[in-house]
């Protein structure tokens, strides 16, 4: 048990998604649940612009490409659920 928890932590610091903010994983979680930006601000208690701007800086950050034939949120959502286990 310990082995699986200190292997993830390893995982998870040479992930782009540390890098995210705490804010950003908030938004990243909350995307994770399949809620959209409307959703997302009412329940972190902020505006729709604040939720888009934060998923524009998560996906920059997490490098994810433009022109992928997957919604970059899809890719962001699926990222984000392969670091937490």
């Amino acid at each position: 048990m310990v082995e699986s928890l200190v292997s993830a932590k390893e995982r998870m610091a040479d992930s782009p998604i540390a890098q995210l903010t705490d804010h950003e994983r908030e938004v990243l979680g909350q995307m994770a649940q399949g809620k959209d930006d409307a959703a997302i601000a009412e329940a972190l208690s902020t505006t729709e612009r604040a939720v888009g701007e934060r998923i524009d800086s998560l996906i920059r950050k997490i490098g994810l490409p433009e022109e992928s034939d997957v919604p970059r949120r899809v890719t962001a959502v699926l990222s984000f659920l392969r670091e937490a286990g």
